[in-house]
């Protein structure tokens, strides 16, 4: 991966962070080579502070760390896009993200992360690791069950009550697609393929 940093007379790249869970994005930084290389050796987003004038890594005061999963460069090698994991509040002002507060459209994958990490940690007292301790049966009964309420809620006029449904339904089907070894983003595969 090789940047170009001589293309800004100061050797600065702009680096967008991006929730690697939601996809939103959370933040804009600038990174000289040194900044660079420390964010892929210690996984941790570090940037070059123009106001501080030397390295500075997002967290260091705060401890609201970004951990970096994924690094990529646009097509003329000038920019970078970072995919990290927030370990809170990004923004200065409290705020998610320096665009504004957390944005729920990506929210399903950090919902799928959560379950995971309740069964993987054997959660005590988990509602989601007590279903999938109970079997496959059980967990896709849970979701036979729970498409049948929605299906109910369908044919009448109460928008809660269907949303609520609706909500248990997707919580449900989450749990069955972990047991069955299966992310939300093997469907979405599934899908676009289709649509070729």
């Amino acid at each position: 991966m090789t940047i170009d940093f001589n293309k800004s007379p100061d050797g600065l790249v702009p680096v967008i962070v991006q929730d690697d869970r939601t996809l939103q994005v959370l933040m804009l930084g600038y990174m000289n080579e040194e900044a660079f290389k420390k964010t892929q050796q210690e996984k941790v987003v570090t940037f070059f502070s123009r106001s501080k004038n030397r390295l500075w890594t997002k967290g260091e005061k705060s401890g609201n760390f970004l951990a970096v999963k994924s690094i990529a460069l646009d097509c003329d090698r000038d920019t970078v896009l970072i995919k990290a994991v927030p370990e809170n509040v990004v923004c200065h002002t409290g705020s998610f993200s320096c665009f504004g507060d957390k944005d729920n459209k990506g929210f399903l994958y950090e919902l799928e992360e959560k379950i995971s990490r309740r069964i993987d940690e054997k959660a005590d007292g988990s509602y989601t690791y007590s279903l999938f301790q109970r079997g496959i049966n059980k967990m896709a009964q849970k979701v036979g069950e729970e498409a049948v309420e929605l299906v109910i809620e369908a044919k009448d006029n109460n928008d809660d009550l269907f949303r609520n449904e609706a909500a248990d339904l997707l919580y449900h089907y989450l749990i069955l697609l972990k047991a069955k070894g299966m992310q939300m983003a093997d469907v979405e595969a599934e899908l676009l393929k289709r649509t070729h």
